[in-house]
């Protein structure tokens, strides 16, 4: 009997019919766990299918900043008009045009808010942004969770001595020396989030963390391609990492 894998997937941004070419490349069985690292929704243009195929497979999301601003939209059911307007400016107008009754969205916030902000796994530490290198996880809220960036990527060591915290939310050639499609690797994470949105890239992501082996669809391109860990990705220099900070004083 063959070992069940662990899947993790990028950020999906509304590309649907990308991921449906993914997952048939990647063949999860029954016994595979698949696990997505949130915002399925917002830029592409499926979103709402996108939802309702991951809320049938039974597969788990975690919770993305792209959920986050589309839950903070409507706490209630009901509008709040400053946060759709950023929700709306930030990606969501598409999937609400996914929608040919936008009412049918309604009905999915209860399920978006009890996605997890986290996942530990044991060997693997899942998590949509990444974490504050200084806060116990105990004292980190969502928007450490859902938002942080630089703070995580410029840390010098690992935050988990005994585990890897697998994340999406940047676009990995946005970090140094990073080519479109090639994932990331610092001092204990990986960044999975290929831009499958951007025209740089098209990109989108699943990695088999059992056999390392990373899986992916050009949604751009009608391109698939499965290639080992090592060969996916780059490593990333923490010092080569300019936080908000830092640029504030240059």
């Amino acid at each position: 009997m063959s070992q069940a894998r662990q899947i993790v997937i990028g950020d999906v941004h509304g590309h649907y019919d990308g991921l449906m070419r993914l997952l048939e490349a990647i063949a999860p069985s029954g016994d595979d766990r698949v696990y997505f690292l949130g915002d399925l929704i917002d830029r592409g243009p499926k979103s709402a299918q996108v939802l309702d195929f991951v809320q049938c497979s039974g597969y788990t999301c975690l919770l993305g900043n792209h959920e986050q601003l589309l839950l903070e939209s409507f706490p209630n059911r009901k509008a709040s008009t400053p946060a759709l307007q950023a929700w709306l400016y930030s990606g969501g107008e598409s999937t609400v045009s996914s929608y040919e009754n936008p009412s049918k969205l309604m009905d999915k916030l209860d399920w978006i808010r009890s996605f997890p902000l986290y996942l530990d796994l044991g060997n693997i530490w899942l998590v949509h942004a990444g974490v504050h290198p200084g806060m116990a996880i105990a004292e980190q809220t969502r928007h450490e969770f859902c938002w942080i960036r630089d703070v995580f990527h410029s840390s010098s060591k690992p935050y988990f001595p005994d585990k890897l915290i697998i994340t999406g939310h940047t676009i990995t050639f946005t970090l140094p020396n990073v080519a479109p499609g090639t994932l990331a690797r610092g001092r204990g994470w990986l960044d999975v989030d290929t831009g499958v949105y951007h025209p740089r890239s098209g990109w989108l992501t699943g990695f088999d963390v059992t056999h390392q082996t990373v899986y992916q669809s050009n949604v751009f391109r009608d391109e698939n391609r499965q290639l080992p860990l090592d060969e996916a990705c780059t490593e990333i220099d923490p010092s080569q990492i300019r936080t908000r900070q830092q640029l504030m004083h240059l």
